[in-house]
């Protein structure tokens, strides 16, 4: 940590982040106990569900359920817009659900959760108590998921989620490791702060390079692929009004490797899990001379180390690693360098729509 400690990191709380790591600890307890009561009340199925932002970081939650879980486990990610109008025939009085909402005001999950209630599923949610959400699951099916200092991408949100999918998986014996794996992660967000040094001057370079491109490419898979989602939807589209195709490292042959041109940045997502080698396979092409070398970059996970962390659990924290990077410092430079407040919006929250 030594050759970063002079590094600044632009727009960032760096203490209020250490405070903010302290108390999540604390609060990743409360979400342990909301499901313990799952496991020791019983489910059918469990149903992650979110819009926008929400739904593409409970992706990562999802993926790891999936990984980690037995053959008669049930995960579900819902889209709650959608779920209003479909439903989702698996669904009982018996099934639980996790979702979230910085602001506890979003329409669509407001409505999904009073419904959800009215049917007699179990809803939890990361979002204020006190909000519209907070109200209708009740305080105690609740935690709020912001923190005071608004510093960081969101990698905080990944860690409640994580406290509770995993702890399901663990009183399972699917995830044995689980209070292992807290333990190891209770002082991680010095290691996400040094991560952040480490990038900085990296995340400047890019954002000079590519922030005023007219399209840009994001490819990623597995754990890391609800991440690359919401850099490219969530921060580009919306906050920066960039025209982005963020597309699977499995699907990228079939179809959107034909728009590669020059001057098209293309942005690859390496992760640590099964999906790797599909990564590989699409760096060996980017790499093969089907477009200039300043026109793709590669950003692998597996390069930034988190001293006494089992390599068992780099898979789950490699999505908080990708929005270090991505969703708070590249999205920061970014902003510098297009003039345009990554806090403004057109019609996103401007009018009811």
């Amino acid at each position: 940590m030594k050759e970063t400690e002079k590094i600044e990191i632009m727009n960032f709380d760096q203490e209020g982040y250490l405070e903010d790591g302290k108390a999540l600890y604390e609060t990743g307890k409360l979400v342990t106990a909301m499901a313990d009561r799952v496991a020791d009340e019983g489910y059918d199925a469990v149903f992650l569900m979110g819009v926008g932002g929400t739904w593409d970081e409970l992706m990562q939650l999802e993926y790891l359920m999936n990984k980690f879980g037995d053959k008669d486990l049930e995960v579900y990610l819902i889209h709650a817009a959608e779920w209003n109008v479909m439903g989702h025939k698996r669904m009982t009085e018996k099934s639980v659900v996790l979702t979230a909402s910085e602001s506890g005001t979003t329409p669509e999950v407001l409505e999904a959760c009073k419904k959800m209630k009215e049917m007699g599923v179990r809803v939890f949610a990361m979002t204020k108590p006190e909000g519209p959400i907070g109200q209708v699951v009740g305080a105690e099916n609740c935690v709020a998921m912001a923190s005071d200092h608004g510093s960081g991408g969101c990698e905080k949100g990944y860690y409640l989620a994580d406290c509770f999918g995993l702890r399901l998986l663990n009183r399972r014996g699917c995830f044995p490791k689980f209070d292992l794996f807290i333990e190891q992660t209770k002082d991680i967000w010095k290691y996400m702060l040094d991560i952040r040094k480490r990038f900085e001057p990296k995340a400047e370079e890019l954002a000079r390079k590519y922030a005023l491109a007219p399209y840009t490419m994001f490819i990623g898979s597995g754990a890391l692929w609800g991440e690359t989602i919401l850099y490219s939807m969530c921060i580009l589209e919306e906050m920066q009004w960039k025209r982005t195709r963020s597309i699977t490292s499995h699907d990228f042959f079939h179809g959107t490797l034909e728009l590669l041109e020059p001057g098209v940045p293309v942005f690859l997502y390496k992760g640590e899990d099964e999906c790797r080698a599909l990564d590989n396979r699409v760096e060996a092409f980017l790499r093969s001379g089907v477009t200039g070398d300043e026109d793709y970059v590669i950003i692998d996970t597996a390069e930034y180390a988190i001293p006494g962390l089992d390599d068992d659990f780099r898979v789950i924290v490699s999505p908080w690693i990708l929005t270090v990077l991505a969703t708070d410092r590249m999205a920061r430079h970014y902003e510098t360098v297009t003039k345009h407040n990554l806090k403004y919006r057109r019609y996103y929250h401007q009018f009811d729509y």
